[in-house]
């Protein structure tokens, strides 16, 4: 309909016939947006929901910029709840956290191995109980949550589905409280392929 602005007809079809290349999808296609950029209208923006999204993937087609802007998306509460809802967010999400743990581990133990300094003992037990403290301070974030939130919870039922969800998630936390006790008492703190698939919610 925007492309029906061209008024010469060869010209309209062979601009139909031929779209934009997609730099987001890599595939040739017309949006709202660039068609009217095609016919020289500049005149509202994106209208409806989809066209709305379109635009916006289209201004984040760069990583560094996407990054930022899911960064400051994710901090809106409600927003995050809502990308938390989707699964392949949330997997995606769990498996960069875990990543992202394993790679500062690594860079953490490199830089400990090439360091020679006279306060590396001291470093190191700054460093264990900070550790100490996070451990201690999630393990009571998750147990004042979970009082809060189970009481709420009676005469309230649940659909199979939801049944399903929490069971999921409740076989990550036991899987995830094993991993802990493991690494508290043995020091191995490498996670399997089984480990990891939970974690990442598969």
């Amino acid at each position: 309909m925007v492309l029906a602005a061209i008024s010469d007809p060869e010209e309209r079809w062979a601009a139909i016939k031929n779209p934009p290349l997609d730099e987001r999808t890599g595939k040739r296609r017309w949006t709202p947006e660039n068609s009217r950029q095609r016919v020289g209208y500049h005149g509202p923006g994106p209208e409806t929901t989809q066209e709305k999204v379109e635009a916006v993937h289209d201004l984040v087609a760069d990583e560094q910029v996407a990054a930022q802007v899911a960064t400051d998306l994710l901090r809106r509460p409600s927003v995050a709840f809502k990308a938390m809802t989707d699964d392949t967010a949330r997997h995606q999400v769990n498996h960069a956290q875990v990543e992202q743990a394993r790679q500062l581990r690594e860079a953490h133990e490199q830089q400990l191995e090439g360091e020679q300094e006279p306060f590396e003992p001291t470093v190191r037990k700054i460093n264990h109980a900070l550790e100490f403290l996070d451990l201690v301070g999630a393990c009571q974030r998750f147990v004042a949550a979970t009082g809060r939130i189970v009481p709420s919870l009676r005469e309230r039922p649940f659909s199979d589905d939801e049944r399903d969800t929490v069971h999921r998630n409740v076989d990550r936390v036991r899987a995830t409280c094993e991993w802990i006790l493991t690494a508290v008492d043995t020091g191995q703190v490498d996670v399997d392929e089984e480990l990891a698939k939970l974690l990442r919610g598969e």
